[in-house]
């Protein structure tokens, strides 16, 4: 069985949330979960992994695996340096095109190939705005939450979810 992780790339991180995401990883380990999905570019992300290798001394038998949303091909240098940290990294197939979109096609997969998703997701978030020129300061912005984005298709795909972020 697989698990998932999803969260804002900035996180309030506290010992409330780690002791939280550990106990989660646990009971996940002991409900038969052996492969844990990794994504990139938040804190969510980072303190999973964390707590997912530091319980790999405990579980030997658990596996971290990199879903890369870019670099489709990798030499052996970049790949050897990834497994380092981590037991496999593919590139779906899939996001050969995905472009910008590239990582909510990457959550996608992620979470289609997981029997339950950890989220980190405040439904009030809204993602920090990025502005080219003192004109767009008067441009609303309608940039959306990946995090938001796959939350949402993880319950419409009715995944088993523990969103974190309302339990602390």
């Amino acid at each position: 069985m697989q698990v998932c992780f999803i969260g804002h790339r900035t996180i309030n991180k506290n010992d409330k949330l780690v002791s939280l995401l550990k106990r989660v990883v646990i009971s996940l380990i002991n409900n038969g979960v052996t492969t844990f999905l990794f994504g990139s570019k938040s804190e969510f992300n980072d303190l999973s992994w964390e707590i997912v290798t530091e319980l790999k001394k405990i579980y030997p038998f658990i596996k971290r695996v990199y879903i890369r949303s870019a670099y489709q091909y990798i030499d052996k240098s970049y790949e050897k340096y990834l497994l380092q940290s981590y037991e496999e990294t593919y590139f779906p197939p899939k996001l050969e095109k995905a472009g910008k979109c590239s990582y909510i096609e990457r959550n996608y997969e992620m979470i289609e190939n997981s029997n339950y998703c950890v989220f980190y997701y405040n439904e009030h978030y809204s993602p920090p705005v990025k502005r080219n020129t003192k004109h767009d300061m008067l441009l609303p912005s309608n940039r959306k939450s990946g995090t938001k984005i796959a939350y949402n298709y993880a319950v419409k795909k009715k995944k088993k979810i523990f969103n974190l972020y309302e339990l602390i």
